[in-house]
């Protein structure tokens, strides 16, 4: 934590860390390996980045998608494919819980990735590996940095909606409760500004931009939202009437180019969302502003820290999935 918060924003966090819950995911000493596969399904990662060159070929805007689904499932009982699962009469998913509807749209790339993969090793792979392979060659496809995947998650038999509904971050959300849903993760204030980095190819939708650009947010210290990049956001999002689910790109100079723009953006006040703008412009954001700043002046440094948390959040673990957990057939169902 961040020695410069005040005793009132610790007591923020650690008030968010008792509602999350008191049992906590680690995003190290996981049982997984960079050769799981390498007897197996030796072919895996080959497969896996042709599909996604196919995918990111078509709509550059697939990587996005994929990078999301992979950051969704793995805040909600660790990387363990649930975020993918329908649906039924007995299980309730977690795609219609309020922080993912409308939002998660990269299941059909996964489908078909495992559709390969399955004809050629049939029962080996995870769909929760194929998901956090695919997310690392989705940001590689668009200029983004290379990392190893560690390898051997099994997908969950279970869901969890209520999970999906607090565990997430939300894009109105404070600082400090986005801070302490990170630290509940086992991720650190340096991991959170660096993974949302990934925004610097995502998109947004209306709703989850409209309160930022029609509202006022007093808890900013300067630079709220520049006034012509406000004019440019309400000609996409109207006040009222409807408009809910039209998007914009989060980073408008590079919108298909995994790089650092996103982070100088934030120095103009030009974030779409206010959980960004915030890591730079917060009263609370005194470490999250240099780190900001950092990345905004240093690709490289970004590159390198980006890739170190992608890995980190990736090994966020449930043990009862390497317990109770299997290889689903279908991403979208349980086996039978």
């Amino acid at each position: 934590m961040d020695p410069s918060f005040t005793s009132k924003s610790l007591l923020h966090v650690v008030l968010i860390l008792g509602f999350l819950g008191t049992t906590r995911l680690h995003a190290s000493d996981t049982p997984l390996t960079l050769d799981y596969y390498a007897s197996t399904c030796p072919t895996v990662f080959d497969i896996v980045r042709k599909e996604m060159e196919c995918a990111v070929l078509s709509d550059p805007r697939n990587a996005a998608k994929i990078v999301r689904l992979h950051f969704h499932d793995c805040f909600v009982q660790g990387c363990d494919g649930s975020i993918l699962l329908d649906d039924t009469v007995t299980l309730k998913g977690e795609k219609k819980a309020a922080n993912n509807i409308n939002s998660l749209k990269g299941s059909a790339i996964v489908d078909r990735i495992k559709n390969m993969v399955e004809s050629e090793c049939p029962a080996v792979v995870s769909c929760a590996d194929i998901l956090t392979i695919a997310a690392r060659d989705a940001v590689i496809l668009v200029g983004g940095p290379y990392w190893d995947v560690p390898v051997g998650r099994k997908d969950s038999v279970t869901a969890n909606f209520d999970l999906a509904n607090t565990n997430l971050p939300t894009p109105e959300e404070s600082l400090l409760s986005i801070i302490a849903k990170f630290l509940y993760q086992g991720l650190s204030v340096t991991d959170m500004v660096a993974l949302a980095g990934a925004h610097t190819i995502g998109m947004a939708q209306c709703k989850n931009f409209r309160s930022r650009i029609y509202g006022s947010f007093d808890s900013t210290l300067k630079n709220p939202i520049s006034e012509s990049h406000r004019s440019n956001l309400r000609s996409v999002c109207p006040p009222v009437g409807g408009g809910d689910n039209n998007i914009t790109a989060m980073d408008y100079m590079t919108p298909n180019l995994f790089d650092n723009s996103f982070y100088q953006l934030l120095l103009n006040g030009e974030g779409v969302l206010n959980s960004d703008q915030e890591m730079y412009s917060s009263l609370f954001g005194i470490e999250t502003r240099e780190l900001v700043k950092m990345y905004a002046a240093d690709p490289l440094a970004f590159f390198q820290q980006f890739s170190e948390s992608m890995v980190k959040m990736g090994n966020i673990t449930n043990s009862e999935s390497f317990i109770t957990g299997e290889v689903r057939k279908n991403c979208r169902f349980v086996n039978t």
